[in-house]
């Protein structure tokens, strides 16, 4: 009696994993709507940054002209040129030296034009130089 070879077998029974798969997805779908997930508390701008003196604004507009706004003196603009800039804002830091300097520049004006102001600033032995957040419209 001759046998006949065996043959391997090339089928995979999958029904056990089918079966795997469903009770993990049951188990993620039930355990889903517990998981909490963490809340981020963003900083937003001005939270923290209460202005404690009035800071004197050198106005940067968008044709190049410059112009200083003490909020202590009225409110009103001074028109004042690059060279004089200097000077004035030293008168003025003599008086209040704890009084920090911001710049208002214009969105349109370059980048290389505000550094350049800052740089007459800092000549004028100015230290608390900051930039105003909020952009002008014109």
């Amino acid at each position: 009696m001759a046998r006949k070879p065996r043959r391997a077998m090339s089928q995979i029974n999958v029904v056990p994993y089918i079966d795997v798969m469903l009770v993990l997805l049951v188990i993620f779908m039930v355990t889903a709507p517990m998981i909490n997930p963490g809340q981020v508390d963003l900083p937003s701008v001005g939270q923290n940054l209460a202005q404690t003196q009035d800071p004197v604004e050198v106005i940067l507009h968008q044709d190049g002209k410059l112009s200083i706004r003490d909020s202590r003196q009225g409110g009103a603009e001074e028109a004042v040129t690059h060279d004089r800039l200097a000077d004035r804002m030293a008168s003025l830091h003599a008086t209040q030296p704890d009084r920090p300097v911001v710049i208002a520049a214009d969105r349109s004006v370059r980048y290389d034009e505000v550094m350049q102001i800052m740089d007459l600033l800092k000549k004028a032995a100015i230290t608390r130089i900051g930039l105003l957040a909020r952009g002008r419209s014109g």
